[in-house]
């Protein structure tokens, strides 16, 4: 039986072992970064887009969905280098390039060093938000690791729906440079945080030489693993239709409905959705396990997206602000059961590769949701059809991934 207990970590020398409390918050930041880069700047994006003379009104999407490319290509290497070489120096790593990204952000004059720094952040964010979890894992199990985790993501889960109005706070008193100003304040005091509180995790014994082989060996396993890459193939597919929804959301809102200084708290709304769901599937998923909500979850989504398709058509892609959000509030709830499940279902048969499995299901699964979100956004008309067509078809599309993995024996699903 697993034990419940934290594990002690290694002595290093570079700190004391944090209470709970402390720590819960401080992995919640180093994950927050990402979330906080990507939706603090949504209310922005009017004014940088004027600012820096994007022509097309569409292009300004591109300030959201590089991120992801950065955080796509950062996972991939970041991860094993930490199995290598430890978890603080790495996260040291993210954390300045980061903060190097919002400085080269803030000071931009032209719209390809915007994208330069946006880049940047999202390689720097890759690392404190993939490790963070490798830090959990590290000092806690069993139940422990469980516990800690839930409230790590109830914390982190509340960045989404505050981000866009610290945004917009922002804006109120100083221009938009400020707000990338504000990432690089906040990251250089959780990078002192931690250098000063937390301790190094991975025991020296623990540690894998790093080496091209051992990435290739691993990545081939993974890739030729039925399950592991049906499972990263769906989750990409379709959590590209809500990285379309995050890079059109404000001119959706400001275009379609006329929303600017009440944005934050609709897009909050939604992002409650996905909080909700994380709930609901902790509670649930013991009792009647990951397929079976997930495939409930993407059938109900899939013909959501079908059946509102007519009404959203009827209304030439302008359908009323109340039934936007029904239809969205709902589909969110179903991405929100989804994006643990998939996950955790990549993961399972990988085994003893859980660390080089982990790099290459977050970055394969990234690199294809960043790929298909912004040619969903790019497609954005001033009508939301776009956006509900990709739930739609992805859907299907991602169903019939999901329905093929499960024809394989029992014994390859576990």
């Amino acid at each position: 039986m697993a034990s419940t207990r934290p594990k002690s970590p290694p002595e290093s020398g570079l700190g004391s072992p944090l209470g709970s409390g402390e720590f819960i918050a401080l992995m919640a930041f180093l994950m927050s970064l990402v979330a906080l880069s990507i939706d603090a700047v949504m209310p922005a994006l009017p004014a940088i887009g004027q600012d820096l003379s994007i022509a097309n009104a569409n292009d300004t999407q591109l300030i959201i969905g590089i991120i992801f490319f950065g955080l796509a290509t950062g996972q991939i290497f970041l991860g094993p280098l930490s199995d290598s070489v430890g978890r603080k120096p790495v996260i040291y790593l993210g954390l300045v390039i980061f903060i190097l990204g919002s400085i080269i952000s803030a000071v931009a004059t032209d719209f390809s060093v915007m994208l330069i720094g946006r880049l940047l952040q999202g390689v720097g964010a890759s690392g404190p938000r993939t490790i963070s979890i490798a830090l959990v894992r590290d000092q806690y199990e069993g139940r422990a690791m469980a516990r800690i985790m839930s409230f790590i993501m109830a914390v982190f889960i509340i960045v989404p729906t505050i981000a866009p109005a610290l945004g917009l706070s922002i804006l109120v008193f100083f221009d938009w440079q400020a707000i990338f100003i504000s990432f690089s304040l906040l990251a250089s005091i959780v990078l002192i945080w931690f250098a000063t509180r937390q301790p190094e995790t991975l025991a020296k014994e623990d540690s894998i030489s790093l080496s091209f082989s051992h990435f290739w060996t691993g990545l081939k396993t993974i890739l030729t693993n039925k399950q592991a890459l049906s499972y990263t193939l769906a989750a990409g597919i379709i959590f590209g239709a809500f990285i379309g929804y995050l890079t059109s959301a404000q001119q959706i809102f400001q275009d379609i409905y006329g929303i600017t200084e009440l944005f934050p708290l609709y897009f909050a709304i939604l992002a409650l959705s996905i909080g909700a769901a994380s709930l609901t599937n902790a509670n649930l998923v013991m009792k009647f396990g990951m397929r079976k909500l997930s495939k409930i979850a993407l059938i109900t989504m899939t013909a959501l997206a079908i059946a509102f398709v007519v009404p959203a058509t009827l209304a030439a892609g302008q359908p009323p602000l109340w039934a936007f959000m029904a239809f969205m509030m709902l589909s969110f709830f179903c991405v929100g059961i989804l994006f643990g499940n998939f996950n955790t279902l990549a993961m399972e048969p990988l085994g003893k590769l859980a660390g080089m499995g982990s790099a290459v299901v977050g970055s394969l699964t990234t690199y294809i949701c960043m790929a298909i979100g912004i040619a969903v956004g790019q497609s954005y008309d001033t009508t939301i059809l776009p956006l509900v067509y990709s739930f739609a078809i992805l859907g299907v599309i991602s169903l019939g991934i999901m329905l093929w993995a499960e024809k394989q024996p029992e014994a390859q699903l576990t």
